[in-house]
C-alpha cells in the first residue's frame, strides 16, 4: 500500500467476513483491498461453528470443502437442564446439501481465506490501522496508519506499535467488517441499540477422556445458557455463563499470538473450578477433563447498529451487531450479509444498478435482526411446544447453530414460530 493509493472497494477487517467479501468481490471482478491493525489471522477458535447456510455460501469462495475436511460436524443439538433431556434439534434432517453444522477452529478458517485471497491476487495489508473515512462525492478517503513495532529500553528491549506512516487510499466504496469495536461505525457515527443486558462467559477448552461425539448441548437454568460444543473426538470447548462478572476485562481483541495456549481470566480458572461448573450444570457429563488446553472469560453486549451504513461505506458481521455465542448466530449472519453486500456492490460496479440496492441490504437486514433477537414481539409457540420449550422459547431460539430457513425448520420441529 503506497502512500497514496486507489481502490474500488476497501475491506476493514481481515476476520472470516471481511477476507469472504473480499474473495466474492475478486471472483466478480472488482479490484479490492483488505487492511487490519492486525500483524495475522487469529490463533484461537473463537467463533467456531458453521451453520448448513454458510457450507453453501462459502461454496461460492471453494472453501467448502476444505473446511469440510478439516471440521467436525455437528448433527444435532441437545436442550438440558439439570439432569434432564428436554429437547432436541435434529441438523442432520434439514433438506440441504449440508445437513450438518460444522466446528472449525476460527484460526483454520480465515488461513483457508487467506490462502484463496493470495491466489486471487488480492493483497492483505497487516499492521494497517484505519484512522478516519471521508466522503468526497463519489468516492471515500481513507486515512490509514502503517503499524510498526518500535523498541524502547536498553538492556531488555520492550516493543510496542507506533506509527510509521500515513498513508490515504482513494475507494469508491468502504466495507466495515472490523468487528465489535468497528472504527468505520465509529466514524460514521452510527449508533448502536442495546437489545439486552450484558452476559458474561466462562470459556474452556479441553482435553477429556472419552468420546465428544457429534452433537452439541444446551444447558438452560436459573436464566444462564451453558453450550458444549465437541472439536473432535476428544477435544471440546465449554461456555459457562455467569450470572456476574468475574473481571471488568472489555470485550477481548482475538489474540494471533500463536504461542500463547492458555489465557485465565483470573486465578479462578483452573481444572478444579471447570469441574465444580460441570458438577453444577451439567451432571449428566460424563466425559471427565484431562486439561485445560485454552480459557477466557469474555464479555458479550447484545446489540443491533441502527444503520447498517451511510453514503459508500457499509457495515458487515460483529461491525453491526452481536448476540449471545450460543449458537453462532452474529459471524454466520455475517457471512450472508457480505455475500449480499459483494452482489450489490457488483451490480452498482458492474451493471449500472442504483444504489438503491444498498438501501435494500440495510431494510433487509435490520429486519432479520429485529425477528432474531425478538424485537418484533415475543416468539410464538404452537401446541407441539412442551412446557418446557415453551417457557424457554426465547433463548432456544439463539441458541441453535442454524440461520435463514434452516433455522425457522428447525424451530418448527420444536414448537416455536419466528415472524
Amino acid at each position: 500500500m503506497s502512500e497514496t493509493d486507489q481502490t474500488e472497494v476497501l475491506v476493514v477487517g481481515a476476520g472470516p467476513i471481511g477476507m469472504f467479501t473480499a474473495l466474492l468481490l475478486a471472483k466478480n471482478g472488482i479490484q479490492t483491498q483488505i487492511l487490519d491493525q492486525e500483524s495475522r489471522t487469529a490463533a484461537h477458535s473463537y467463533a467456531c461453528a458453521l451453520h448448513p447456510q454458510t457450507h453453501e455460501l462459502l461454496r461460492r469462495s471453494k472453501v467448502t470443502f476444505d473446511a469440510i475436511e478439516f471440521g467436525h460436524h455437528i448433527r444435532s443439538i441437545g436442550f438440558y437442564e439439570g439432569n434432564t433431556r428436554h429437547a432436541e434439534a435434529r441438523i442432520s434432517e434439514l433438506p440441504v446439501k449440508f445437513p450438518f453444522a460444522l466446528v472449525l477452529a476460527q484460526s483454520t478458517l480465515e488461513n483457508f481465506l487467506e490462502q484463496r485471497l493470495q491466489h486471487a491476487g488480492v493483497p492483505i495489508h497487516w499492521n494497517h490501522r484505519l484512522a478516519d473515512v471521508a466522503m468526497q462525492g463519489t468516492e471515500v478517503i481513507a486515512t490509514i496508519e502503517k503499524l510498526a513495532n518500535v523498541g524502547k529500553g536498553f538492556i531488555v528491549p520492550e516493543f510496542d506499535l507506533a506509527v510509521e506512516k500515513e498513508l490515504r487510499t482513494k475507494a469508491r466504496f468502504v466495507i466495515g467488517a472490523d468487528g465489535f469495536n468497528s472504527i468505520v461505525r465509529q466514524r460514521l457515527g452510527i449508533q448502536r441499540r442495546l437489545t439486552g443486558a450484558s452476559q458474561f462467559y466462562a470459556v474452556y477448552e479441553i482435553e477429556s477422556d472419552g468420546n465428544c461425539g457429534s452433537e452439541a448441548k444446551v444447558v438452560l437454568e436459573g436464566g444462564t445458557c451453558s453450550v458444549f460444543w465437541p472439536l473432535s473426538e476428544t477435544r471440546c470447548r465449554w461456555s459457562f455463563q455467569l450470572k456476574v462478572a468475574r473481571t471488568s476485562k472489555e470485550f477481548p481483541q482475538k489474540n494471533r499470538d500463536a504461542l500463547l495456549v492458555v489465557e485465565p481470566a483470573s486465578h479462578h480458572d483452573s481444572l478444579d473450578h471447570l469441574r465444580q461448573l460441570l458438577k453444577q450444570r451439567a451432571p449428566w457429563f460424563q466425559n471427565a477433563p484431562q486439561e485445560v488446553v485454552w480459557a477466557v472469560d469474555v464479555q458479550f453486549d447484545p446489540w443491533l447498529a441502527r444503520e447498517f451504513g451511510k453514503g459508500h461505506c457499509w457495515l458487515a458481521g460483529d461491525a453491526a451487531h452481536q448476540t449471545c455465542p450460543a449458537g453462532m448466530q452474529s459471524m454466520n449472519v455475517g457471512f450472508r450479509e457480505a455475500a449480499l453486500l459483494s452482489d450489490a456492490l457488483t451490480q452498482i460496479l458492474r451493471h449500472g444498478a442504483s444504489e438503491a440496492v444498498l438501501q435494500t441490504y440495510e431494510r433487509t437486514q435490520l429486519m432479520e435482526w429485529q425477528r432474531l433477537l425478538g424485537l418484533r414481539g415475543p416468539v410464538r409457540v404452537t401446541e407441539k411446544a412442551s412446557p418446557w420449550v415453551r417457557q424457554n422459547a426465547a433463548q432456544i431460539v439463539g441458541s441453535i447453530p442454524a440461520s435463514g430457513d434452516d433455522l425457522g425448520y428447525l424451530l418448527h420441529g420444536l414448537g416455536i414460530e419466528l415472524d
